[in-house]
């Protein structure tokens, strides 16, 4: 036993010398990491060697009062405003609003760029560094393919909200069927199936996008929808056979954000205050936004007014007249005798004459008398092209899936 005990105690020895010897001649190699830091950018702007402040707009601010703030003068803030003309009035700085001013990290402390945020997609970039330079641009925005649907028990709305859906969601379907389906007799019972887009900015929600498929049942029939774009001037929706669901007139001249104000025999005027009729329908949209003519057409005025501001007015037969308010400016080659067909352009969103923000003002006579167009007993519009047809159907049968699904 005391021979085991002798080895035993004579390796460890050995092995805690032969440690020692290897741990003498291991070199030690503390390796440095360097750490990366990311460039940080405002408005795809490199804002690292600036110092950042963000503010929203209070009410009767001026942009001139905030860059003065910033050590901007009077000589630099002419500058400014004549640079701007064309591009953005600088009088349109609203209160609320986001903005954001870049300053040098020196002494100075001046403002090197100032941006104001149009909404919440556009923005314009004043860069007040030595040249003056003033130009617009748009935040990347996320687009997020979602599905809904329901059954309605007390009205459309009342539905959506209770699934937390946008409201907008009912105001883009009311539209989409504004010639099919009467909203105002939806009954307990009738449902929708819906396919849209949610868009997001710097993952915050801002809202929904296009509706690309919806199905709504009413009184016990189906009716389908399928957004379609058979030019690259507009798109519309077309049912299951590849019919529009509009008449001879488009739904709408504009590409728009939301319908603002409706047709009414008694509003109070957002300029004037004024309560009077509002004899049209204005689509706020961006501006800049092409506008169309609703179908085809000869112009018979394209002129500025005080209260119209810059408007086209097409005569489309005996019957039917529309008119077009509010542009930024009416397009080269539009004018009075010009034939025009559906879906040309003949103008740009803008908030010309007696307007609070850009948009279009459509108006509609029939036999001399304005009226509603949504009222209208209209001819159908006209089916999917014979050429387009396939594409269609292929397009169509893609999202009826998603639809169902």
């Amino acid at each position: 036993m005391k021979k085991w005990f002798g080895i035993l105690v004579m390796g460890t020895a050995l092995l805690f010398m032969l440690s020692n010897i290897n741990t003498e001649k291991k070199e030690v190699v503390v390796e440095q990491v360097e750490e990366i830091v990311e460039p940080s950018y405002e408005y795809d702007i490199l804002v690292d060697s600036f110092q950042v402040t963000k503010g929203v707009v209070k009410s009767g601010q001026t942009m001139g009062e905030i860059l003065y703030l910033n050590h901007i003068d009077h000589p630099e803030l002419n500058k400014i405003v004549q640079k701007s003309k064309g591009i953005f009035d600088v009088r349109r700085v609203n209160a609320g609003k986001n903005y954001t001013v870049i300053c040098a990290t020196d002494s100075t402390e001046k403002a090197q760029y100032f941006i104001y945020e149009i909404d919440a997609t556009n923005y314009v970039v004043f860069d007040l560094r030595s040249e003056i330079d003033v130009y617009k641009g748009k935040k990347p925005v996320t687009v997020k393919l979602k599905t809904a649907s329901g059954t309605i028990k007390s009205s459309l709305w009342m539905t959506m909200e209770e699934q937390k859906l946008s409201p907008k969601l009912t105001a883009e379907l009311s539209t989409i069927y504004a010639w099919t389906i009467d909203f105002f007799k939806i009954q307990k019972g009738d449902g929708f199936r819906v396919y849209y887009e949610d868009k997001y900015i710097d993952g915050n929600y801002i809202g929904i996008g296009r509706i690309l498929a919806a199905e709504f049942t009413h009184k016990g029939q189906d009716f389908y929808s399928f957004y379609y774009k058979e030019n690259e001037n507009f798109g519309d929706y077309y049912d299951e056979e590849g019919k529009t669901l509009r008449k001879a007139f488009l739904m709408a001249p504009v590409d728009y954000k939301r319908i603002s104000s409706r047709y009414s025999k008694r509003r109070k005027h957002p300029v004037t205050g004024r309560w009077k009729g509002h004899f049209g329908t204005d689509y706020a949209a961006e501006r800049g936004t092409p506008i169309w003519s609703t179908a085809n057409g000869t112009i018979i005025a394209a002129t500025y007014t005080k209260n119209n501001g810059n408007y086209v007015k097409v005569r489309h037969n005996g019957t039917y007249t529309t008119q077009y308010l509010h542009m930024s400016k009416i397009k080269p080659g539009i004018r009075k005798g010009v034939y025009v067909k559906q879906g040309d352009i003949i103008g740009y969103v803008g908030s010309t004459g007696l307007a609070t923000g850009p948009h279009v003002c459509y108006r509609f006579w029939k036999d001399g008398k304005q009226v509603d167009p949504f009222k209208q007993k209209l001819p159908p519009g006209d089916p999917i092209k014979k050429e387009n047809r396939d594409t269609y159907m292929l397009a169509k049968d893609s999202l009826m899936q998603i639809l169902m699904n």
